[in-house]
């Protein structure tokens, strides 16, 4: 997987500045002040920063914004990038001014003068989390490739800032997990190579158990069984237990759409577009990328990942739009659509997971529906819930790490749209509030006592346009706001 860049963190050096190659950073407060690695800079440039400071374009610069000399005069580095940012920046701010840096890097080295900043640490979390490259498939001379630069963040607490920044960047490589896995084509990620990939992190401290077709047939997985029976490609349930918090605690449940490729089934989606479904699989990949994290960082909390894999393809042994499954809870559901397969395995693995773990609460992850594309755009997932608590501590987390969700509504009048004349339950109730009743579906396997969230993620998970932490593509949306619930609402205190 994707390594996150070299982050050293060092006592300031003013005196480096002058040799430092590649890119230098200081920061400077909207009014001006300049603080002392940006009076060296001005010194070294011979007053250029402050002439840069008395422009039209630092006036009208925003905090967060960087605004870059290149080939300082006196200074070794191909470029000066100077960062104006408030001296009481929040820590989702403070990460976009990282991120915004690492925009600017590239392949380069980048030395950064953070002062006495009291945001250093979200600054470097902002860098890692914007500097990810997926590029495997690209071929290249590997004599001429270009190896990214280290970052050095000097401070003036040097020791502080790397024990602050520790956890930070577990979250920043769980991120960059999940958009490596969502980033991966068909043909690579296959449902054996992604459980594969999940067996590695055993060596983080995880438990990772694999559950095969013969062990899903014998609990009675048959929906989650029916999504993939059309494929060459054998459908998997992989559990990962981090156990960090109080032994007999129960755990929090993760749980995960895994369906590596979507074609619809023999429910054929458009060609168009059709090649965007290796990122189907989006739910999983979060849930993968948060147990590393939480592994990582030595999260105290007992949390429980689960993830169903599977392919839907089209075949002469495929699901047909017509049958009836019977679930592992022994709902029968009729499958009026195989392209509305998320849902198909979802409602076994969230069965599963409430009858072995007993969890505190489940939070399930798909890319379930356009419907909520249609709702929220790409800026929001959607978030479904029984429990307003969990709800809104999740809600809280979400804002706190800066990334986009809004509740949507749930209630009994939308059940109408899914009842079935031949079995207990249909698995589409058409276009009306599709992303609601495909809620409301899951929510009839969720037991009474279990507080349960449902994320839609489809208009998250794999954009077309760069956001604020990430090139086109996968985001590793969610790794953050979930690493902050089990955090404030999980961890086991001292």
């Amino acid at each position: 997987m994707s390594r996150l860049t070299p982050i050293a963190f060092e006592t300031t050096d003013l005196d480096l500045m002058e040799t430092a190659e590649g890119r230098v950073a200081i920061i400077v407060a909207p009014d001006g002040k300049l603080n002392p690695a940006a009076r060296r800079a001005n010194r070294l440039t011979r007053g250029a920063l402050a002439r840069l400071l008395e422009s039209e374009r630092f006036s009208k610069a925003k905090s967060g914004q960087v605004i870059s000399l290149a080939w300082p005069t006196g200074m070794a580095a191909e470029a000066l990038d100077v960062l104006v940012l408030d001296r009481k920046v929040s820590a989702v701010d403070a990460r976009k001014a990282g991120a915004a840096l690492a925009k600017l890097k590239g392949d380069k080295a980048l030395s950064i003068m953070a002062g006495s900043s009291g945001k250093a640490a979200e600054l470097v979390l902002g860098v890692a989390l914007r500097d990810y490259r997926f590029d495997v498939h690209k071929s290249s001379d590997e004599e001429t490739q270009d190896t990214p630069g280290a970052v050095t963040l000097y401070h003036t607490r040097a020791d502080e800032v790397s024990e602050a920044a520790a956890p930070l960047l577990a979250v920043a490589e769980g991120a960059h997990m999940t958009r490596d896995l969502v980033n991966e084509p068909a043909n690579v990620l296959t449902t054996t190579e992604f459980a594969d990939r999940l067996a590695e992190m055993r060596e983080l401290g995880l438990k990772v158990e694999i559950l095969e077709e013969d062990k899903l047939e014998e609990l009675g997985m048959r929906t989650l069984l029916s999504v993939g029976q059309g494929s060459a490609s054998p459908s998997k349930v992989v559990v990962m237990q981090w156990d960090g918090g109080k032994e007999g605690d129960a755990p929090l449940a993760l749980v995960g759409k895994g369906v590596v490729f979507d074609t619809g089934g023999i429910s054929l989606k458009p060609a168009g577009g059709m090649e965007d479904m290796t990122m189907d699989m989006g739910g999983a990949g979060v849930v993968a990328g948060t147990m590393r994290a939480l592994a990582l960082r030595k999260a105290k909390a007992n949390v429980v990942g689960l993830v169903g894999l599977v392919e839907n393809m089209p075949s002469g042994t495929a699901t047909r739009p017509g049958d009836v499954i019977t679930s592992m809870k022994g709902t029968t559901v009729e499958v009026i659509n195989t392209d509305a397969e998320g849902r198909l395995v979802l409602c076994d693995v969230l069965w599963y997971a409430q009858e072995r773990f007993n969890p505190a609460g489940v939070i399930d992850l798909a890319t379930l529906t356009g419907a909520i594309i249609i709702g929220l755009g790409h800026d929001n997932a959607g978030v479904f819930s029984n429990d307003d608590d969990l709800c809104n501590a999740f809600l809280k987390s979400a804002a706190a790490e800066g990334e986009g969700a809004w509740r949507m509504p749930l209630g009994k009048s939308y059940d109408d749209l899914i009842k079935s004349r031949i079995a207990d339950i249909k698995n589409t109730g058409g276009r009306p509030a599709g992303s609601i009743t495909a809620a409301q579906f899951l929510a009839r396997f969720i037991k009474d006592e279990t507080p349960w969230i449902h994320l839609d993620i489809a208009g998250v998970a794999s954009v077309k346009a760069e956001t604020d932490f990430a090139p086109k593509g996968a985001t590793g949306w969610g790794v953050a706001a979930l690493n902050r619930l089990v955090l404030d609402k999980f961890e086991a205190s001292e």
